[in-house]
């Protein structure tokens, strides 16, 4: 019987609480920890992503998926961007800060499913900007066994406005991104990117990759209109030890849309949690 426990509220002393979901078999069987980071305004119950976490619950894993803390969701309501204002305080910086937080609640020793979650592999899993958070974090915490990155991105630095558009949002101290499905105005506040040029070093993608030492799947669309799937091949470069697996003609979110209705995966994004299944049962 599969466990899907969702919605728990993690709170946190001087800092946003954070909204997580446990998929697991309940049979006091410690399991491969697999937690998965959502993208760029994205949300841990996104399309398809719920279906995608009974899978991996069924191939006895204990799956983790959560929002980011700035994403635009709230406690009461965890899917879409009720809360723009948090949305556009959101930075790379907070995301690692959040999944540090995710991994010390899950190793510590007052966890309450410690019985089914074995904490000496742990998998990271993320998609899009998501990809390039955990390749960052992997980089920099021993506890990480396994780095997996769905169509994820290579460059955060080569995202951001330059030139007259850098100035313009200097001064306005905020710019807006229009969501194509909701409708809204997206706020980004100056802060995001003075954090990134704080945090330049660490932020960078690449002396992350050349510094991962566990195992390392790539899985990219190659039809992907968002994040092309050069960005995995040049990732794959910079850890030649890294396994890329190419998905023809898949796109971004390999097949799924919001809201997903569907009782089962498209035929893509099954195929991505097959790979990556194997990939952490090896």
């Amino acid at each position: 019987m599969i466990q899907k426990l969702k919605n728990n509220v993690l709170t946190r002393e001087n800092d946003k609480n954070i909204l997580i979901d446990y998929f697991f078999k309940k049979n006091h069987q410690q399991k491969p920890i697999v937690i998965f980071c959502h993208g760029y305004k994205g949300f841990k119950d996104w399309g398809a992503w719920n279906l995608v976490a009974e899978a991996f619950a069924k191939a006895d894993c204990f799956f983790v998926k959560f929002n980011f803390s700035h994403n635009g969701g709230t406690m009461e309501e965890p899917i879409d961007f009720p809360d723009l204002e948090a949305f556009g305080q959101n930075n790379y910086t907070k995301e690692l800060n959040d999944v540090q937080f995710i991994l010390n609640h899950l190793m510590d020793s007052s966890f309450e499913f410690s019985a089914e979650a074995n904490t000496q592999q742990i998998t990271l899993i993320g998609h899009s900007r998501g990809g390039g958070i955990v390749t960052i974090k992997a980089a920099e915490e021993s506890k990480i066994t396994k780095l997996i990155s769905w169509a994820g991105v290579s460059d955060y630095a080569a995202r951001f406005p330059k030139g007259n558009a850098l100035t313009d949002w200097k001064e306005a101290d905020v710019f807006y991104v229009i969501n194509g499905r909701t409708k809204q105005e997206m706020p980004h506040f100056y802060q995001f990117f003075e954090d990134f040029q704080a945090n330049s070093t660490r932020l960078d993608i690449e002396r992350a990759a050349k510094n991962i030492h566990i195992p390392h799947l790539l899985i990219h669309g190659t039809n992907d209109p968002a994040v092309p799937a050069e960005e995995s091949k040049q990732v794959q470069q910079w850890n030649p030890n890294s396994k890329l697996h190419l998905i023809k003609n898949a796109d971004h979110v390999f097949g799924a849309r919001h809201p997903w209705k569907e009782t089962h995966l498209p035929k893509n994004l099954q195929e991505v949690v097959e790979t990556t299944i194997d990939f952490i049962k090896k």
